[in-house]
């Protein structure tokens, strides 16, 4: 095992950068490749990105909303007892690591940004409370539960191909989540993966006389300190009681209720906005006043940031693929290696090793869609299919991305060494899972 963290970790630190680093290299990269393998100009060329550098700014406010308000959620008083119930009742070392994979796992699914950030904290409150749990592995274990996100509610393509006015609906259509996440393929594969993960992760436990390393319980987290409180001469002025009202964040957040409830009554299905919509009230409710919402949605915003820089240098590599021929292109090579049957095969693996450079799902697929979506009209494959593969090959890979660990490192105080060689292990086996339901899944 220590060979494995050894060699994996010293890889990652010599070849990984920064993910914004990745979305300048691959920049340049399409620029090259729109320059020798299609012949376009370089005016043509950098007139192409500029002009679609900024198309795809409602989806990135898409994606900022999942995180952001995924965080206020998890951060919510009703969750954090909720979590502390759970925490109180598990005394051994390897229950720990279960639950800790289920608690990310299912909040993953529900969530992604919700699941990030409830399984680092679940994690830490674990280790603090069961003596003998082996720090780093409880932090990656908790970590792994985020593949499941791929599969769930709010995983970043099928979600984006289900909505309306999707950047992709002129060449593929809407796709509805009955033939991607809710397929019964999937489902399976959900439930496969939220058996099997937390017994692997139990059974990586160090066994009894092998070394284990705890927490640092000297290092405890200082107790939060009290909310500001309000100004004397402030406390009781009209503002100040706006602000702390439950009233009106019970009142709005009881319309959000009754939209939602109207949307499905009037045959409405599910889709990326409507998600979003559901977490932003749900989290109001769940925060009791308007001021309290604001200061955790605050903190959220913090994790945001990667997001609003990258996903508009994504939308530029979009326009030259297309502007350039480069996705027919690409489209023509898997034509050319792939059968209607193995073309989503291909999709898994490509997307991969994609997603070191674009560890970003909805990123990934600004590049990677337009020319397998291409493939897939060509040779007749499904396109929600292909489109699920590729969402797989993303989630697949974040496992051992660094772009979406940092979250878990900064919760738990870890270094990327200390995790990555159980994470590497947890990904051969979603790898194996994650293919065997896609070949099967034709």
């Amino acid at each position: 095992m220590q060979k494995i963290t050894g060699f994996f970790t010293e890889l990652m630190r010599k070849y990984l950068p920064d993910p914004f680093v990745f979305a300048i290299g691959l920049t340049l990269l399409t620029m090259v490749l729109a320059v020798v393998v299609q012949g376009q100009g370089i005016v043509a060329l950098t007139t192409s990105w500029g002009k679609g550098f900024w198309t795809l700014l409602a989806f990135t406010t898409q994606m900022a909303v999942i995180l952001a308000m995924g965080y206020v959620l998890a951060t919510a008083p009703l969750t954090q007892r909720f979590l502390d119930r759970i925490v109180m009742r598990v005394h051994d070392p390897r229950m720990a690591i279960i639950v800790a994979t289920l608690v990310g796992g299912i909040g993953s699914y529900l969530n992604w940004g919700f699941g990030l950030v409830i399984g680092g904290i679940v994690a830490r409150k674990l280790a603090l409370n069961v003596k003998g749990v082996h720090y780093p592995l409880i932090i990656a274990s908790a970590y792994s539960g985020f593949t499941l996100y791929g599969l769930g509610l709010s995983a970043s393509i099928p979600v984006l191909i289900s909505t309306k006015g999707h950047p992709m609906e002129a060449q593929m259509g809407v796709i509805p989540l009955s033939e991607t996440i809710f397929s019964p393929t999937m489902l399976i594969t959900s439930l496969v993966v939220l058996i099997t993960l937390p017994l692997l992760n139990a059974w990586l436990h160090p066994k009894p006389g092998q070394p284990v390393t705890e927490i640092d319980r000297t290092l405890e987290e200082r107790p939060r300190a009290a909310q500001a409180a309000v100004p004397a001469d402030d406390e009781h002025t009209f503002a100040s009681r706006l602000n702390n009202s439950r009233l009106l964040s019970g009142l709005i957040g009881l319309i959000g209720v009754v939209y939602v409830v109207l949307y499905f009554h009037g045959g409405g299905t599910m889709d990326l906005n409507l998600i979003n919509f559901i977490i932003l009230f749900l989290g109001i409710i769940l925060l009791g006043t308007p001021i309290r919402y604001v200061e955790k949605l605050n903190e959220g915003i913090r994790t945001i940031s990667g997001i609003i820089l990258q996903y508009p240098f994504y939308a530029g590599i979009m326009a030259i693929m297309a502007s350039s021929g480069l996705v027919n292109t690409f489209s023509a090579f898997f034509v050319k290696i792939a059968t209607p049957h193995t073309l989503p095969f291909w999709g898994l693996i490509s997307s991969f090793f994609i997603n070191f450079f674009a560890p970003s799902g909805g990123g990934h697929w600004v590049i990677q869609g337009p020319f397998m979506i291409e493939a897939a009209k060509a040779i007749g494959a499904s396109v929600g299919h292909t489109a699920t593969a590729v969402m797989l090959g993303n989630a697949w890979n974040d496992l051992i991305q660094p772009f979406w660990i940092l979250p878990a490192l900064a919760l738990s105080k870890l270094k990327l060494k200390d995790i990555m060689g159980y994470t590497v292990i947890m990904m051969f086996w979603i790898g194996l899972v994650y293919t065997v339901a896609i070949l099967a899944w034709g």
